[in-house]
């Protein structure tokens, strides 16, 4: 890599399944990931680490993926969020993030929507 810092991608999704199979893949593909299984553990990961994209599942635990979108975007509107979602309308989630994760999911769309969002 010659120096530079990989980018760091932020997997926010209650299932820990989810969590590995994208962290695995990822780190595979040379990013580096952060896990968070709740709002509040995402948020303590921003708080702390320099971000480079969010996966956000829609449903997160108790919290709802939308209010946390729409949160960030206010807050760090620089930060590109993509959605999981397996079970919401793609055209009600489309307008709060930069991309859109269809649950299930295969490890070519998870890829190439972490790409987009934060090319190596």
């Amino acid at each position: 890599m010659g120096g530079q810092r990989a980018a760091t991608i932020l997997v926010a999704d209650d299932d820990p399944a989810i969590r590995l199979l994208c962290r695995v893949n990822l780190e595979l593909e040379g990013y580096r990931v952060i896990e968070a299984g709740s709002a509040a553990e995402l948020d303590e990961v921003l708080a702390r680490d320099e971000i480079s994209a969010l996966l956000l599942d829609v449903r997160l635990g108790d919290d709802d993926g939308r209010v946390v979108a729409r949160r960030l975007g206010e807050e760090r509107p620089e930060l590109p969020i993509a959605f999981f979602t397996g079970s919401v309308s793609l055209d009600d989630v489309r307008n709060l993030v930069d991309g859109v994760i269809p649950k299930p999911f295969t490890l070519e769309e998870l890829s190439a929507t972490v790409r987009r969002l934060a090319p190596l």
